[in-house]
């Protein structure tokens, strides 16, 4: 499959004269695309609204979990309709400790819900991010038919 090359800038500009008082606002950007604008989370300065670099770790491995799992479903034939995940990371003062996700699944047919929740299984051991963390990555799936 060979490497794949990403490429990020972050900016921020500003005066560190004081631990209290600088910004820690800044924006993250890649050509082509929308910036983020991010900060620290609140409990260290941070701007409130605006995303802080813990809650962009756990977005990214919710949409790295969904889009395998998206791509097995579409591969076995069951047709999904909703995807939703609302999920959650734990942290003490040096590192997270977990990232739960929650994924809440529509499918199309009653009868493969069995299958589309085993392929959460599945979408968790090919995602990228999730292998690449050192603490654990778990799932907890809610699959329905509608």
């Amino acid at each position: 499959m060979g490497e794949h090359h990403y490429a990020v800038d972050v900016v921020w500009s500003g005066a560190t004269t004081d631990y209290r008082s600088y910004s820690r606002n800044h924006e993250a950007r890649v050509p082509g695309r929308p910036s983020i604008p991010g900060s620290a989370d609140p409990q260290f300065r941070g701007d409130p609204t605006r995303w802080n670099p813990e809650q962009l770790l756990v977005a990214a491995l919710v949409e790295c979990h969904m889009l395998w799992y998206l791509h097995l479903c579409a591969d076995t034939g069951i047709v999904v309709t909703d995807y939703q995940d609302a999920a959650t990371g734990v942290m003490d003062d040096h590192r997270f400790l977990q990232v739960t996700l929650h994924p809440h699944v529509t499918v199309t047919d009653a009868s493969r819900i069995d299958a589309a929740r085993t392929l959460h299984t599945e979408a968790h051991h090919r995602c990228f991010l999730a292998n690449s963390m050192n603490f654990p990555v778990t799932h907890e799936p809610i699959v329905i038919a509608g």
